[in-house]
């Protein structure tokens, strides 16, 4: 071949790829030789096909565990309940005014006080009768107008009347002299009607003209003052069982009468400041004791 067909040809050959390059289709990619490693058109930076749907498929992170509930607080503990106030054979709730506390004008009570006879069963058999004074009291010589049977003095609360001004040696008493007992008036406002009953188990060592006097195998000595003295039951000597008829309350003073009323008294051993003594001791919180227990069926006789 000549050197100008030789040109010829060239020129031909680089005109057809001219042409091939400006009319063969953008979208169109020659399939990759055999043995060439095909790489991501999209390049190394960019997300992977189908990243989106791989994410959008992924679980959400655990919630976390709720808190424990707090334990409750435990319940209060519910206040105890009030002892029940006794309440006497009328119904009426048994009350009494403190130790010592006398009545107004009276004299000067005794307000260190313990019971000196706990085991003791009250004085009278029926559960309602009504300790106050009886000279301080409606109908007493001292008293205010009217009348022992005056409803006030049938009414509680209890009124302590040991140490009331008296010209009687008791130690016990802050003034050294005084009234030895307690006054005690029956349920109700009549004579030689309410008995009076043995505070323990012992024997009788003296009656007067309006006295009974009992000694405990214990050595105390319970006074009963006022009994009516033709309906005893008792005589000197005599042997007597806890809760046992001694004879009926009364206004029996001797030549004179006084108001219906038990007078009672305890006398021990006991030291007084000065010694041991057998005196009165004051009753008031033995008498206490002993008719709650009666009102509340604790004694039995």
């Amino acid at each position: 071949m000549s050197r100008e067909a030789e040109l010829t040809l060239a020129a031909a050959v680089a005109t057809a790829g001219i042409a091939a390059m400006i009319w063969w289709p953008a979208d169109e990619v020659p399939a990759p030789s055999a043995g060439v490693e095909q790489t991501d058109p999209a390049g190394p930076d960019q997300d992977p096909v189908g990243a989106e749907d791989t994410e959008s498929d992924a679980q959400p992170d655990a919630l976390p565990e709720p808190e424990p509930e707090p334990e409750p607080e435990p319940e209060p503990e519910p206040e105890p309940e009030p002892p029940a106030v006794p309440v006497d054979g009328s119904g009426d709730p048994f009350a009494y005014m403190p130790a010592g506390d006398l009545a107004e004008d009276s004299g000067t009570g005794q307000t260190v006080q313990i019971n000196y006879a706990p085991d003791m069963r009250f004085p009278m058999e029926a559960g309602q009768a009504y300790a106050n004074s009886q000279v301080y009291g409606h109908g007493g010589y001292l008293g205010p107008a009217g009348g022992q049977c005056n409803a006030a003095n049938y009414a509680y609360a209890w009124r302590d009347n040991f140490c009331e001004t008296r010209g009687y040696g008791t130690p016990m008493c802050p003034a050294g002299v005084g009234h030895q007992g307690q006054d005690i008036r029956p349920a109700s406002c009549q004579d030689d009607t309410h008995w009076a009953v043995a505070s323990d188990a012992g024997t009788i060592t003296s009656i007067g003209t309006y006295s009974v006097r009992l000694m405990t195998d214990g050595g105390v000595r319970y006074t009963y003052l006022h009994l009516d003295k033709d309906t005893l039951r008792v005589e000197p000597g005599d042997r007597v069982e806890r809760g046992e008829r001694l004879g009926y309350v009364s206004n029996e003073f001797g030549d004179t009468a006084t108001t219906i009323h038990l007078h009672f008294e305890i006398k021990m051993a006991v030291d007084t400041g000065s010694g041991i003594q057998n005196t009165p001791v004051p009753p008031y919180l033995a008498l206490v004791d002993s008719y709650e227990r009666l009102l509340t069926g604790e004694e039995d006789s």
